[in-house]
């Protein structure tokens, strides 16, 4: 079938009909929503959802149609049509990528249409079976409550992941910034956000606004649903009986309520969840009732993320990215499982707080980095051959699964105790952390499916399918199963000796001239070339059916009997086997609980042997980092190492150490020249402790010791959205504001160049006085990477604030002069301590080739610029201060020991004659005298700022 099929209509007024129809559908208030029309064969989509196909799908206007405004006109309704497989293609990319809501609607009568399905990036149950496997995570969609109690914003929320039974209820007080909220949708990987309307009038719900801007920044779809939606009336009732089975079991019922009672304390979620059980349906399907869990997340069991900071660390794939390794998750996703792949997104998103989880994956890593043998055993042999149990699980609770699917559980399990044998094998030290976590667990899982590998080892035909690829029962099972099936072997034996009696009496040789085939319309029958079928005429007993390409057809009386007996008995066969089938997926399908823990352990082995792949694999390996207990020591990281950047085609990567101590090194400011390393730095050190976090090696070669750390928090890059009126400074400061109030003692800041959307001076006032309060109030790690070299003067005030700077060497030959001079500058990526007083901006202007004349104005607009602050520097030893690595006081005195020679060289040489006066040689040598002396040689080499002067 072509990608866009025509479009057919019985007649025009059909057609008319259709158009009117289609006009009378009332506007959609969803902007994000496609209206879809499935007409067996094919979909069509019409009106300005037909223009959106064909520019996004088509690329092109030519594939439109217009309905109702007759030959070779415009006027029309625009219409196109997608194949299948391009609709498949098409919602997959709409829900998944694009954030859009899909409307399916099928046919109830002549110019009749309704909704049938429904789906949203959060919901894609009603399109699960033509959405592939290959999405990163589940959709999970959650509905939002706030609340206000006295100055506190009390958030409630409830999510689910539409294609799995539970639900997730949570209840917290946020800032008025809802930055715990922004951490919990980071956290959960939230696809679709479901808040009430916004029904005020006269004021602007901005506690709302807040919500749709936080949901914007994490690219999730909001949906607005009726405030009444979410009214917690009947929520206990529903979830007694989705939790419980239902009304009919008193004692079940009881025993669900009392289960609930923690949840159902937290008023403002189970509004919430009121308007998620709504909104998904739960109550109208049965097969629901009794199936779903319940449980309470708690935000601060993990690490908090908010969207600056998964942009700054790269963590998830951009639509911009073009290798897999430009991301952390590209980068660490060598899973053979599609389970691993989506737990692995989780985990990323959900760094531990626990030291004892941690040190346990930790542990798990290190047994598969040093036994070689056995990682690649399971990334080669086992894990590549495990299905996706969660996808495998939830065919059977919808009662979608076939036979195929049961005999792919089994070729699963019957390859799980080779697996199980080869944890088994693994190190001594490692037993005991390999079983607590796999072996036992898998053995238990094993045993406890071992009457399904039975069930189809007795029931399934494993000889049909491994010889012809069928999914059948074996005739044996069942007693009228086998007699149908010798009945329908007699009858097939009787058609052989009726098409060799035929070929004998023709004269055509059987399987080569004379064949028997079995046609779609005619069944079973006899077919000879047309060239042959000349020994048919004038034989009475050869009834001709047809004459095709292919050959004549016909049949015999004999045959025709045996065919039309044979194709009663294969129905008849087909229909028990079809009932059998029915019982034995029936049966299969009470395992979906044990098949589920069974695939999150294969999952969490994926994602374990997937972190010892990338460590053990990478250009220098990564090692296993020191966790300190919450609360307590200090990140030290040697020669440490950005993942992402290293793992690049061509790339040497510089190491550099990284201190961050307690009372001594806890802020750093990193000063440097464009493109001479800052913003990897800083990046890196939030990359290696979320690595850390998640149970991953971690990039450094001799040693690293790390501090949990609560949450990291971005200011990295610059943003706007004139469409929303945030210019680039106000989302500069919006993602500031929301750093001052979420940050802790335990949280690490990674801020890169704050400032720069204002004017120099209030841009470097608001950078001091950022840094100065996280450094004296919040009193947490922090990286700042900055062009604003005042700040350094930090240090001066607060012992606890380091200075670094990116080495760059500079050719003094070739240094800039206000005429044009060019300066050779070869950046060296090492961070070294100390303060860099440039930043050399117009030597990348050069290195992109800027026209000649602009280079040349630039450097004379700059040379004069830092003539005029270079002589305001000096007007006072402040100013100067920051222009130099000596500290006041050292300036002080070697300003005066200048001085006191400059006064003593005067007076030297102002009592010569005139001759003397003006030999300059004569003057060299009385100065080189006077500070050659015994009462200033020494101290000239004592004074610190003498020597730096000197060295200028």
């Amino acid at each position: 079938m072509p990608a866009n099929p025509d479009i057919t209509f019985a007649d025009r007024s059909d057609e008319a009909g259709f158009v009117s129809f289609f006009r009378g559908l009332p506007s959609s208030e969803d902007p994000n929503l496609i209206r879809v029309f499935a007409r067996g064969d094919y979909y069509t989509c019409h009106g300005a959802d037909a223009l959106y196909v064909a520019q996004n799908v088509y690329r092109t206007l030519t594939v439109l149609k217009y309905l109702g405004g007759g030959h070779n006109s415009h006027d029309g309704l625009p219409s196109c049509t997608l194949s299948p497989a391009v609709f498949a293609n098409f919602i997959r990319d709409a829900l998944l990528t694009r954030g859009l809501k899909i409307d399916i609607y099928t046919s109830s009568g002549r110019n009749n249409w309704t909704v049938t399905k429904q789906a949203s990036p959060g919901n894609i149950q009603a399109v699960d079976d033509i959405l592939s496997s290959g999405s990163t995570a589940a959709p999970v969609v959650v509905a939002v409550r706030v609340a206000s109690k006295a100055d506190a914003k009390v958030v409630g929320v409830c999510f689910a992941d539409a294609s799995a039974r539970e639900l997730g209820v949570s209840e917290f007080v946020d800032n008025e910034l809802f930055s715990n909220l922004e951490s919990l949708i980071i956290q959960l990987g939230v696809k679709e956000l479901l808040v009430p309307q916004d029904t005020s009038e006269n004021k602007q719900n901005y506690d709302l606004k807040k919500v749709r801007g936080i949901a914007d920044r994490c690219g999730v779809v909001i949906t607005e649903r009726k405030s009444s939606e979410f009214g917690a009336r009947d929520i206990e009732q529903d979830l007694t009986r989705l939790l419980g089975g239902g009304d009919n079991d008193a004692a079940s019922a009881a025993t669900t309520a009392a289960t609930l009672l923690p949840q159902t304390g937290l008023k403002t979620a189970m509004q919430a969840a009121a308007c998620l059980v709504r909104y998904l349906g739960l109550m109208s399907d049965s097969s629901n009732f009794g199936n779903y869990t319940l449980f309470q997340h708690d935000l601060s069991q993990y690490m908090k993320l908010d969207a600056s900071a998964v942009r700054a660390l790269n963590l998830m794939p951009g639509p911009r990215d073009g290798a897999k390794n430009m991301s952390l998750y590209g980068l660490l996703n060598k899973t053979k499982t599609a389970g691993g792949a989506r737990l692995l997104a989780q985990w990323l998103k959900q760094p531990l707080m626990d030291l004892a989880e941690i040190e346990q994956r930790h542990a798990l890593v290190g047994v598969f980095v040093e036994d070689t043998q056995l990682r690649q055993a399971m990334q080669e042999e086992h894990l590549r051959a495990i299905p996706d149990m969660h996808r495998v699980a939830k065919k059977f609770q919808r009662g979608a699964a076939g036979l195929e699917d049961v005999v792919r559980v089994y070729q699963m399990l019957v390859r799980l105790p080779d697996l199980i044998d080869a944890l088994g094998e693994a190190g001594d030290a490692s037993d005991d952390v390999i079983s607590e976590v796999y072996t036992d667990k898998l053995t238990e899982y094993n045993n406890g499916l071992q009457k399904l590998v039975e069930l189809v080892e007795t029931t399934v035909d494993l000889d049909a399918l491994e010889q012809h690829h069928e999914f059948t029962i074996k005739p044996e099972f069942d007693e009228s199963l086998k007699e149908a099936h010798d009945k329908i072997a007699t009858l097939r034996d009787e058609m052989q000796d009726e098409h060799v009696r035929v070929g004998d009496e023709l004269g055509m040789e059987p399987d080569k001239k004379l064949k028997l085939e079995q046609h779609s319309v005619y069944g079973w029958c006899l077919r000879l070339t047309r060239n042959d079928a000349a020994c048919l005429r004038g034989k009475r007993n050869y009834h001709e059916l047809s004459t095709q390409k292919t050959g004549v057809f016909f049949t015999t009386p004999v045959l025709r009997d045996l065919a039309t007996a044979y194709t009663d008995m294969s129905t008849s066969y087909h229909r028990m086997q079809s009932g059998l089938i029915k019982e034995v997926v029936a049966v299969a399908s009470t395992y979906c609980g044990m098949l589920e823990k069974l695939g999150a352990s294969i999952a969490h082995l994926d994602v374990i042997v997937s972190f010892a792949h990338v460590s053990a694999t990478a250009p220098t390996p990564f090692v296993r980092p020191r966790m300190h207990p919450r609360g307590t020591g200090s990140t030290v990281l040697r020669a440490a190492r950005h993942p992402c950047m290293e793992a690049q085609d061509d790339m040497t990567f510089i190491p550099n150490d990284v201190e961050l101590v307690r009372g001594k090194s806890e802020f750093a400011v990193i000063t440097g020249p464009n493109m001479g390393g800052k913003s990897t730095y800083i990046r890196q050190v939030g990359v290696i402790a979320l690595l850390a976090q998640a149970g991953c090696f971690v990039p450094c070669e001799d040693d690293a010791e790390l501090c949990i750390f609560d949450c990291i928090l971005a200011r990295v890059g610059a943003g706007d959205s004139q469409l929303k009126g945030v210019s680039t400074f106000m989302a500069e400061m919006l993602e500031t504001a929301a750093i001052l109030k979420s940050a802790t003692r335990e949280s690490l800041i990674i801020i890169d160049e704050l400032g720069r959307g204002t004017s120099t001076y209030d841009g470097f006032g608001l950078a001091w006085a950022i840094s100065q309060h996280i450094v004296k109030e919040i009193k947490c790690f922090g990286l700042f990477a900055t062009h604003f070299h005042e700040l350094t003067g930090l240090s001066e005030m607060y012992p606890q604030v380091q200075n670094l700077h990116v080495v760059a060497h500079v050719d003094a030959s070739t240094e800039t002069t206000s005429s044009g001079g060019s300066k050779e500058i070869t950046l060296l990526y090492k961070v070294e301590p100390g303060v860099s007083d440039q930043s050399f901006g117009i030597h990348v202007a050069e290195l992109v080739r800027f026209p000649e004349k602009v280079i040349r104005m630039a450097k004379r607009k700059a040379a004069e610029l830092e003539d005029v602050s270079g002589g305001a520097a000096s007007s006072s030893s402040e100013d100067a201060s920051r222009a130099t690595k000596c500290s006041k006081s050292e300036i002080e005195e070697g300003s005066e020991l200048l001085r006191s020679i400059l006064q003593e060289w005067r007076q030297r040489t102002s009592a010569t004659d005139e001759e003397h006066q003006v030999d300059q040689k004569w003057l060299i040598s009385e100065f080189k005298a006077v500070i050659e002396s015994s009462e200033y040689k020494d101290k000239l080499k004592a004074s610190t700022f003498v020597q730096e002067v000197l060295a200028l």
